[in-house]
């Protein structure tokens, strides 16, 4: 037996804030709240899901995990330009200038990518199975 990630946990100043930017993101919608946090989910309940809790202090260093996120329905770059109007904005933390992907962070800073090629654009064989 194995074990299976059910949550990501990001913390947050503005849990609003944050949950309502990675919910356009990902297609998402809150799926519970308790004092201090809440959950987000696809809406099929399928996991993982993310949880935002709220702390009081502000990021101060570069994320040791991160999100890799990848267009479903549109070009990587007209995917970038969704995210950046959404609120992200453009993130160094010390990559190469030619990566095939762009590190961008969410509006409280945490640094995230968005991968250089689409789902629809990926071989078969290396595409989800539920995409």
């Amino acid at each position: 037996m194995t074990s299976r990630i059910s949550a990501v946990v990001i913390d947050a100043h503005d849990i609003e804030k944050i949950a309502s930017f990675w919910c356009e993101v990902l297609g998402w919608s809150v799926v519970d709240r308790e004092e201090g946090g809440l959950t987000i989910g696809a809406s099929d309940g399928s996991w993982p899901r993310i949880d935002v809790f709220e702390v009081p202090e502000s990021k101060t260093v570069k994320n040791r995990l991160h999100f890799d996120v990848r267009a479903t329905d549109r070009s990587a770059e007209d995917e970038l330009r969704r995210l950046e109007a959404l609120g992200a904005r453009p993130a160094d933390v010390g990559q190469p200038p030619d990566v095939t992907w762009k590190v961008l962070a969410d509006p409280e800073g945490n640094e995230f990518c968005l991968l250089g090629t689409a789902v629809d654009d990926l071989p078969e064989s290396e595409r989800p199975t539920n995409a």
